[in-house]
């Protein structure tokens, strides 16, 4: 389970806590550090994403909520080791990893500048294996962060039994929900919706859901429009095409940002 409900929420509720904004130089150093790359080879032209030597883009995700997100693996990663990089028009906002259980491995947060990793032996792993023989996978588990300290996600993914394609592919559509509680146990926020799993791919996919902080309750919908495969137009761009241009008072991170009062 990598469900971008947990990225978008946890961006925010991290840039609050840690009142830092680390990035250019800092950034790299912190590439390097979660073993993205050997070297901090990532750039960007002013249409084209540049991945370190070594590494791969497979695919390319144009979603509905304003970013792009880019799909890669790079020599020497784990077996089934699948890294992903997120952009929104004015930059990098998410890097991380997943393994092929989906369960979430590792990230980066530009805008706040913090690191996150898995726990070394959590309570309940997420199991993309389960969810698909089972038809639901129940997880509970932290993330470690230097910056951080620990955050707790506890939740549930279950198959709907529906079948949609997107642009060509072929996902199955699950129901989920998520909790993230501080070090201290206070709840931080909760997200329940829909998102998408690949099982060729084995992934998933984000979906429409709704995001509750303790002051506010917002919807949101990042889910994908288009698939771009090497070699067709619009693989590795860095811009967004898709619910951009919206007025901040439409944004769905709007209630979020005014109760942090961030700016993300």
């Amino acid at each position: 389970m990598m469900h971008r409900a947990y990225t978008e929420p946890t961006q925010a509720v991290h840039t609050h806590r840690t009142h830092t904004a680390t990035i250019g130089a800092g950034m790299l150093t912190l590439l390097v550090a979660i073993g993205l790359t050997a070297t901090p080879a990532f750039s960007q032209t002013a249409e084209t994403f540049s991945l370190p030597a070594g590494c791969e883009a497979w695919v390319t995700v144009q979603a509905k909520d304003c970013t792009v997100e880019h799909n890669f693996t790079c020599e020497g990663d784990p077996v089934g080791l699948k890294q992903r990089v997120t952009m929104d028009e004015e930059g990098m906002t998410y890097l991380g990893a997943t393994d092929d259980e989906s369960q979430w491995i590792r990230s980066f947060h530009p805008r706040s500048g913090h690191t996150e990793q898995l726990e070394d032996n959590p309570r309940d792993r997420a199991s993309l294996t389960e969810l698909i023989e089972t038809g639901i996978d129940t997880y509970d588990f932290r993330t470690l962060s230097p910056e951080l300290g620990a955050t707790r996600f506890v939740g549930q993914d279950s198959l709907t039994g529906r079948v949609v394609t997107i642009d060509g592919v072929t996902l199955e559509e699950t129901q989920f929900n998520i909790t993230a509680y501080a070090e201290d146990g206070t709840e931080l926020w909760s997200a329940e919706g829909n998102e998408y799993i690949s099982r060729d791919w084995r992934m998933f996919q984000a979906g429409p859901g709704t995001v509750t902080t303790p002051r506010e309750t917002y919807e949101e919908d990042d889910s994908p429009v288009e698939y771009i495969f090497p070699g067709e137009p619009g693989f590795l761009s860095v811009n967004p095409k898709h619910g951009c241009g919206l007025t901040l008072s439409s944004s769905p991170m709007t209630a979020l940002k005014e109760y942090l009062n961030v700016d993300l």
